[in-house]
């Protein structure tokens, strides 16, 4: 155990807990254990949030808890905070969720249970729109935006996916035009696209089945953006599925059934999510399975950008 873990135990009032290595991907997790208590010590990626940026997620986090939202609700440390920075390491400690993650919940299930699953999925989406709304962020309050430069200006939030190396001319080109186009559509519909606090990454694996009901996790890429681009994430990955229209009606239905949204721009919005996918693969091009993972990001991309500007 290192020493940063061991100190953050002292800094929670955790000395002697039980500590176990769950997870090792960009934040490094462990589950910690002290009687019937079990949390969740999670010591951030450098140089990915900064100390503002992540206090203000733990507020959210807190703040929709309190609503009644199915979040990991941030556990304060001695000094009354949510963070602390040891080392140069960012430290936080949440509830511990019990269960599975919904991605490998479906992969058990037959069509019927997996729509009840989307269905869940997204009336949680509306939830945490709806708590979202009615909380209050404090002042200093900061997270990124994924709203038109986030996603498709100089410097997109998750990189500039028409300069993959793997596109083709062709598809390079069709890229460019995409953000040309897509620009100008959110330009001329941005103000009456619902927009505000988003978890921006509700995959399958970002959700838990916890106690028989679906718990968002994993709020490191939220912050304010538009409501179509969550409910989009939670499709995206879906599609190739055999059973993915009744998926798709599942999730929207549990989301239209919780809160009102206007869905006429949804195909749009799957398509900016899909090539965010293009993007994000660039600086993650050294890892074995970035190769394959980039073939079916460009191919996805590249059938849903030509499906949306068809019908543009």
């Amino acid at each position: 155990m290192s020493d940063t873990v061991d100190r953050a135990l002292d800094l929670w009032g955790l000395a002697g807990a039980d500590v176990r290595l769950v997870a090792a991907r960009e934040n490094a997790v462990y589950k910690i254990t002290q009687g019937t208590l079990s949390l969740a010590l999670r010591l951030h990626r450098q140089d990915y949030r900064t100390d503002a940026e992540l206090a203000s997620e733990l507020a959210w986090m807190a703040g929709v808890d309190a609503l009644g939202l199915g979040v990991p609700a941030p556990f304060l440390s001695t000094d009354g905070t949510f963070l602390r920075v040891i080392d140069g390491t960012q430290v936080d400690v949440l509830s511990w969720l019990n269960g599975e993650t919904l991605d490998v919940a479906l992969a058990k299930e037959t069509t019927d249970t997996r729509s009840r699953y989307l269905g869940a999925l997204g009336a949680e989406l509306a939830r945490l729109h709806d708590a979202s709304d009615r909380w209050v962020p404090p002042p200093e309050f900061q997270r990124c935006h994924w709203h038109r430069d986030g996603l498709l200006g100089d410097a997109p939030l998750w990189g500039r996916f028409w300069d993959n190396p793997d596109l083709s001319e062709d598809d390079r080109k069709l890229f460019v035009k995409f953000r040309q186009v897509a620009t100008d559509a959110i330009r001329n519909h941005g103000t009456h696209l619902d927009y505000g606090l988003i978890h921006a990454d509700p995959v399958a694996a970002n959700v838990m089945v916890s106690d028989g009901r679906l718990c968002l996790i994993d709020f490191d890429d939220g912050g304010y953006g538009y409501r179509l681009f969550d409910i989009a994430t939670a499709l995206i990955k879906h599609m190739p599925a055999p059973d993915f229209p009744a998926l798709r009606i599942a999730l929207l239905d549990g989301y239209v059934g919780t809160r009102r949204i206007d869905l006429t721009h949804l195909d749009l919005f799957l398509a900016l999510r899909s090539v965010t996918y293009v993007g994000w693969n660039i600086a993650r091009m050294e890892e074995d399975a970035a190769q394959d993972r980039n073939k079916r990001y460009i191919e996805q991309a590249r059938n849903l950008v030509l499906n949306w500007l068809s019908a543009a």
